[in-house]
């Protein structure tokens, strides 16, 4: 007889290469405040996060998410649709729909529960979705839930792109939904030629900004960085970088927001985003527009790591951002690396197969407002003495 767990009895790669000492996930930090983290009693520099503003530390942000607990307790206990919908829930959609330029928001408890919920609610069956080959898990996950047409094409190929858009026929929906700053390659989607195309062939757009949101424009997204905040139709985002809490949102015109409202079942069907949460991500909206030299620093501090890995002959791919990849196209070396980074003293993240396609394994580095320049240097410094000692440059 078949038995639905033989795919868990057989699964022993991880296993194995936690025998052999080289699995690279899941490690236990005593401690991770921002910059440094604490791994075995050795700190490291952290260059794998995503707390791209460093305001997971800021006391005001912390200050904000201690007083909401103390005033309304740990947890709604229920969906916003019933008994957990807080007025403080109301006053962060409006400022967050404010920030990024639309007439309404909607938060959710999870950036993935938003595109679970947003696209599955929009996408009916016989309907089409159009994504970028990289597009992020949850966009392909809701694309499923959805169950509509799901097509693809060729990561930021535009030529790609409108053969997809011109083989749909006029009579069918489309949306098409893409990262506006990719989380692997720190590039940037090319909003202005997709927006062209979509109103060609009339399909509406969606923007995944969870990394471009507090980076990207200001502050104020990738979207804005192209100034197309009327031309594309919705913007999500993330409470779990910028907003140094969790969570996330959609954003939009009234009415399209009020429908997904009463038909994302991710939001009717969830406990609420918490009171501490909540608070917490409008602290952080509110930092970046009182001191906004964060988000200058986090783009100076990108730049200058990708000028220095550049230098020294690291492949860092087509970045644009503080998301900086270390190219090197294989599961065993990537793993190597890492290591090796690790044990020198810097943090960052290890992604293999089949989180990307086979001989696009990478080592993700991720920098913070936060970080120092001489935290910067000496990262530097490490990188050019790990990629000498394994031979990658």
């Amino acid at each position: 007889m078949a038995d639905i767990f033989d795919k868990a009895y057989n699964y022993t790669i991880a296993k194995e290469a936690i025998k052999k000492g080289y699995y690279p996930y899941f490690l236990e930090m005593s401690s991770n405040e921002g910059t440094e983290s604490v791994y075995k009693g050795k700190r490291v520099i952290m260059c794998g996060s995503n707390n791209y503003l460093g305001l997971t530390i800021h006391p005001k942000v912390i200050e904000a998410a201690i007083q909401a607990t103390r005033e309304q307790g740990t947890s709604c206990t229920g969906s916003r649709f019933l008994n957990g919908n807080l007025k403080l829930h109301h006053k962060l959609e409006e400022e967050l729909a404010k920030w990024v330029g639309k007439e309404s928001a909607l938060i959710f408890s999870t950036g993935m529960q938003v595109n679970l919920g947003v696209i599955s609610a929009l996408i009916n069956r016989n309907e089409v979705i159009i994504l970028d080959k990289e597009a992020h898990a949850s966009i392909v996950d809701g694309s499923i839930l959805s169950m509509g047409d799901i097509r693809r094409f060729a990561h930021n190929d535009m030529q790609s792109f409108e053969r997809i858009l011109a083989g749909v026929p006029k009579d069918k929906a489309k949306l098409v939904v893409v990262d506006g700053l990719y989380s692997m390659g720190g590039d940037l989607a090319q909003l202005p030629e997709i927006v062209s195309l979509c109103k060609k062939y009339k399909a509406r757009i969606m923007v995944d900004d969870a990394h471009g949101m507090g980076v990207m424009g200001e502050g104020h997204g990738t979207v804005a960085h192209f100034g197309l905040s009327d031309e594309i139709d919705l913007i999500m985002s993330t409470f779990s970088k910028s907003f140094a809490s969790l969570g996330g949102f959609i954003a939009g015109d009234e009415q399209v927001i009020h429908y997904i409202r009463h038909h994302a079942r991710s939001l009717i069907f969830s406990a609420s985003i918490t009171p501490a949460n909540t608070a917490a991500a409008m602290a952080s909206l509110r930092v970046m527009q009182e001191e906004p030299e964060r988000i200058k620093r986090v783009n100076e501090n990108g730049k200058k790591m990708r000028n220095g890995l550049k230098k020294m002959g690291f492949n860092i791919g087509n970045s644009v951002s503080p998301i900086v990849p270390i190219l090197i196209g294989d599961d065993m070396e990537t793993i190597s690396v890492w290591w090796a980074l690790l044990e020198h003293g810097v943090y960052v993240n290890a992604i293999l197969s089949p989180a990307v396609p086979k001989g696009n394994q990478l080592l993700r580095t991720s920098y913070m407002a936060s970080h120092s320049n001489e935290q910067l240097d000496r990262v530097l410094e490490i990188f050019e003495k790990t990629g000498k000692e394994t031979g990658l440059i």
